[in-house]
């Protein structure tokens, strides 16, 4: 029998949702490694608590603030002599920062190992009804502050519209103050951008939009409408996420109103 004589860094990725949303391959990697790190600042698991993931595992996990994911990358020092995992919600690579962490196992001669989950930048385009491959620039909406109000995804939005391209609009997370922006906070982000602007705007009230909610989950949500008329839609709690569709087919347009309810005069300008 071959007995592994090395340690690795595993970045494994849990899903979309909740702890059923777990590879077999995540679930049996983790199971078999020495410490597990978790960090939720850019992604958690809303239907699952943290006991139920620890319990689904059978493991203690330790839970990273920001500052000891970005700066310190003590799991990567220690996968030096022990088998460490990272887990995070969706897939570990969506974000910039755990890409950098495989780059840092290059230089510091790690052996590391990826483990997939699924991401909202697939399964949010899927579950609208848009054919994936009509995507253009995926764009996200921040928390506005004091002097930062960015047009650019407005911009974004019109750049993709121009080429008859739909687009995947993320809403920002800033887990660590337990606080997801919604839907209608990104509408009327997009609106007040439309307000300002100093000539007739892509984007406007009659615009097409479709409101996702929880993606993965037995309650998801998928309403389509113009913005409007979703601007004020309770779409329940959090993760809820934009697709501004460009040209439709008319399988796309009857996916949005058989499914997700838009009105049936979108079939009328196909």
């Amino acid at each position: 029998m071959f007995l592994k004589s090395y340690t690795m860094f595993y970045l494994v990725g849990l899903g979309l949702f909740d702890a059923g949303d777990i590879s077999l391959k995540g679930l049996k990697c983790l199971k078999s490694v020495d410490k597990i790190y978790a960090e939720f600042f850019t992604s958690r698991l809303f239907g699952s608590s943290f006991d139920e993931i620890e319990s689904q595992i059978g493991k203690k996990i330790e839970v990273l603030v920001r500052n000891e994911v970005e700066e310190e990358s003590k799991f990567l020092d220690e996968a030096i002599d022990l088998d460490v995992a990272l887990i995070t919600g969706g897939d570990p690579l969506i974000a910039t920062t755990h890409s950098d962490f495989l780059v840092q196992c290059s230089k510091k001669g790690i052996d590391y190992e990826v483990i997939h989950g699924s991401s909202i930048l697939s399964s949010a385009p899927a579950i609208s009804g848009l054919q994936g491959y009509k995507f253009g620039k995926v764009t996200t909406i921040p928390f506005p502050d004091h002097n930062f109000y960015p047009k650019s995804p407005y911009t974004a939005i019109e750049e993709n519209l121009a080429m008859e391209l739909h687009t995947l609009v993320l809403l920002d997370i800033q887990a660590h103050k337990d606080r997801y922006m919604t839907v209608n906070q990104g509408l009327e982000y997009l609106m007040n951008i439309k307000n300002t602007l100093d000539y007739d705007g892509a984007v406007t009230e009659d615009t097409l939009a479709v409101g996702i909610a929880r993606v993965g989950s037995k309650d998801v949500v998928v309403k389509a409408g113009k913005i409007s008329q979703l601007i004020d839609y309770d779409f329940g709690g959090p993760l809820h996420c934009i697709v501004i569709p460009s040209k439709l087919h008319i399988v796309e347009a009857e996916y949005l109103v058989e499914i997700a309810g838009a009105d049936s005069e979108i079939l009328d300008e196909i």
